[in-house]
C-alpha cells in the first residue's frame, strides 16, 4: 500500500500503529465529543461510553478552546507527545466540536499527528472533511459484516429518517461503514479496524469481518475483548479469555496485520500506552485559560502496598500482557534482599473470569486470591477492581512489557 509523503514517518511515532513507538512516544485523547449516534449493547451512556468499549470513560468534557489550552500545557510536561486523538466519549463524527478542535490543532500544533476513532455511521459524508483537516489516521469500530450478527450487537442506530433497530439498523450501519472506509482509504488515510470480541455473538464471525476489511485496503485490525458493563444488555455476557482472543488474533493475522498491544484507552488518556497520566491533568479548565490542572490529581492514584509480594498478570511467564478481569493466572514474586524472587503462580478460578450480575463477587474472589500481595501489576484494569484493590491498600500498577522491567520500576 502506498501512502502520501510523511505518513510513514508519522506512523513510526504513533503508539497505536507501531508496537515499538508505544514505548517511546505519548498520545493524548481530548474528550470533546460527548454525543453518540448509535447504541451498542455493551455500552452504558451513564458512564459516557463511546464506540471503543471501555474507553469512553472520561473525567471531563472539554470545549475545543479548552482542549487546545490543555494540549499546550501537556506538551510542556510531556515532550514525547506526538499524537492527538479524539475518541469520544461519544462518537466524534456526531459532534461538531470534533471538527472545530481538529481545525485549531492543525493550525496551532502542526507538528502533532491527528487521529480519530469512530463507529463509522457518519463517515461517508465526513471522510473528505477529516482529510482536509489533517487527519491521516482513522479507527473504525466494526463488529460485524453480516446484518443478522450485527442485529445482536446494536440496540439502535440513528438513520436519516429516525431511529432504526434490529437487522435494519445493523444493515444501515454496515453500509455506511463500508462506504466510509472505502473513501478514507482512497484519500490515502491509514485505517485501523477495531472489533469487539463477544463470545457467542460475533466471535466465530470475526474472521469474515477481517477478510472483508482487508479487501477494502485496511492497514490493521485490533480485536478487543468485551468488557461487560452493568446496566447494558451484555452485562451478563462473559469476556473472552486471553487464550481465546490470542488464538483468534493468530488466525486472523494470516489475512491482515494485528494490533496486539492495545490498552483500550480512556477518552481522556494521556501519556504512553499502559501508563495513563490523565488524572494528573484532570479539571484543567476549572481555573481559567492556561493555568493548568486544578483538581487533587497531583496525589498518587493508589496507596503503596504494605506487602513485599507482587502479583503479575501474565500469560507467557515473561511479559505483563493480561488485564485484571480476564487473566487466567497471576505470577507471584517477593522482594528479598533487593531482588524479586518468583514464588510460583496462582490460577484464577474460571468463574472469576466471567462477568455478569455477580461481577463484584467475581472481582472480590480474585482480590481474595491475592490477599497477601501488596502490589498488583496488570496491563489493564476497570474502575470496579481498581476500587476494590485500592480499598484494601493494594498498589495497582498498569504496565505492558517485560515483567522485570515492571518489577524494577517499583
Amino acid at each position: 500500500m502506498t501512502f502520501e509523503p510523511g505518513i510513514m514517518e508519522a506512523m513510526s511515532e504513533h503508539p497505536c500503529y507501531n508496537a515499538e513507538a508505544h514505548k517511546k512516544f505519548a498520545r493524548m485523547h481530548i474528550p470533546v465529543a460527548p454525543k453518540c449516534n448509535i447504541q451498542c449493547n455493551y455500552c452504558n451512556r451513564k458512564f459516557d461510553c463511546c464506540n471503543e468499549s471501555r474507553p469512553g470513560v472520561t473525567s471531563e468534557v472539554l470545549t475545543p478552546a479548552m482542549a487546545a489550552e490543555k494540549i499546550r500545557y501537556v506538551k510542556e510536561k510531556i515532550p514525547e507527545l506526538r499524537v492527538i486523538g479524539i475518541a469520544g466519549p461519544g462518537d466524534p463524527l456526531a459532534n461538531e466540536e470534533t471538527f472545530e478542535s481538529l481545525d485549531i490543532i492543525k493550525r496551532e500544533f502542526p507538528e502533532l499527528t491527528l487521529c480519530v476513532s469512530t463507529n463509522g455511521l457518519a463517515l461517508p459524508e465526513n471522510a473528505e472533511r477529516l482529510h482536509t483537516l489533517g487527519v491521516r489516521f482513522l479507527t473504525v469500530t466494526m463488529n460485524a459484516v453480516d446484518p443478522d450478527v450485527g442485529a445482536h450487537v446494536y440496540g439502535h442506530v440513528r438513520g436519516m429518517d429516525g431511529i432504526l433497530k434490529g437487522r435494519e439498523a445493523a444493515e444501515y450501519l454496515l453500509g455506511r461503514q463500508l462506504e466510509g472506509i472505502r473513501r478514507c482509504v482512497e484519500l490515502g488515510m491509514v485505517v485501523k479496524i477495531n472489533i469487539v470480541m463477544i463470545p457467542g455473538i460475533n466471535d466465530t464471525h470475526i474472521p469474515e469481518v477481517v477478510r472483508t476489511v482487508k479487501g477494502l485496503g485496511v492497514h490493521m485490525v485490533n480485536i478487543l475483548p468485551l468488557i461487560p458493563v452493568q446496566g447494558t444488555p451484555f452485562a451478563n455476557m462473559r469476556a473472552p479469555t486471553p487464550r481465546e482472543r490470542r488464538e483468534l488474533m493468530d488466525l486472523c493475522s494470516l489475512d491482515v496485520k494485528m494490533m496486539r498491544h492495545c490498552r483500550q484507552c480512556r477518552a481522556d488518556a494521556i501519556g504512553l500506552l499502559g501508563e495513563d497520566r490523565s488524572q494528573e491533568f484532570v479539571n484543567f479548565g476549572g481555573c481559567g485559560s492556561g493555568c493548568g490542572p486544578t483538581g487533587p490529581a497531583a496525589k498518587p492514584l493508589v496507596p503503596i502496598g504494605q506487602s513485599n509480594r507482587v502479583a503479575v498478570a501474565s500469560s507467557d511467564d515473561s511479559t505483563v500482557d493480561s488485564g485484571f478481569g480476564n487473566t487466567e493466572r497471576f505470577l507471584i514474586y517477593e522482594l528479598r534482599d533487593g531482588f524479586y524472587t518468583p514464588l510460583g503462580e496462582r490460577m484464577v478460578p474460571e468463574s472469576a473470569t466471567v462477568a455478569g450480575k455477580d461481577h463484584r463477587e467475581h472481582i472480590t474472589s480474585i482480590a481474595d486470591l491475592l490477599s497477601d500481595c501488596g502490589t498488583v501489576i496488570v496491563s489493564e484494569i476497570g474502575s470496579l477492581p481498581m476500587k476494590v484493590l485500592t480499598g484494601r491498600g493494594v498498589n495497582v500498577v498498569v504496565a505492558v512489557g517485560p515483567i522485570y522491567d515492571a518489577l524494577h520500576s517499583l
